[in-house]
């Protein structure tokens, strides 16, 4: 009869403590691996062909001229500063609101307050308040018109606005004499440039 080696066996919960132990930085490792293999792949791939491909249709855009500047008149395209305002309400000779709630300043225009005052530190002009009011109703009231946002003052959007028929309304308004031009904001932006 032969003799069989008899090999002692170890109780299995240390063969499973030992795989616990080495099974999770064992597969960390091995993902870490793929990770780094695949990053490298990709940042170090020949773009030799791709390049040859692409290098007339660079040359040609850099050759192409220039697109035109956009217009800077009033008539241009709508922009973050351009806007359209459905005139809902004239506040006074220098405020109105639109449709959706935007409230406007006219930019470098100084009225007279609705109670015929001036604020102190504002140009204040010899005509009424109410004549101003009604000079800026027979502008803009119940029409849509254009406005460049200029900047803010307290809730309201300064801007310079045009009527449909490309009236600048700042402009007008200092013409009509029913309000003067307060020339502090004047200097930061012109009005009556046309």
């Amino acid at each position: 009869m032969s003799r069989r080696r008899h090999r002692p066996r170890l109780p299995s919960s240390s063969i499973k403590r030992g795989r616990r132990r080495s099974h999770p930085w064992r597969f960390a490792v091995a993902v870490a691996g793929v990770a780094a293999a695949a990053f490298l792949t990709v940042v170090y791939w020949p773009l030799d062909e791709e390049f040859e491909r692409l290098a007339p249709k660079l040359e040609q855009m850099l050759a192409a001229e220039p697109e035109p500047e956009p217009e800077t008149g009033a008539a241009a395209a709508p922009t973050a500063d351009r806007f359209a305002c459905e005139v809902a309400y004239v506040n006074d000779g220098d405020t109105l609101r639109c449709e959706d709630g935007t409230r406007i300043r006219l930019h470098a225009v100084a009225a007279r307050e609705s109670d015929e005052t001036c604020s102190p530190g504002h140009p204040c002009p010899t005509a009424s308040a109410a004549s101003a009011t009604a000079e800026l109703r027979r502008l803009a009231s119940n029409r849509t018109i254009r406005c460049e946002r200029i900047g803010q003052s307290y809730n309201r959007i300064t801007a310079i606005c045009w009527t449909p028929a490309d009236v600048e309304i700042n402009c007008a308004m200092i013409r009509s004499g029913t309000t003067v031009v307060w020339d502090r904001f004047n200097r930061e932006r012109a009005i009556c440039r046309s």
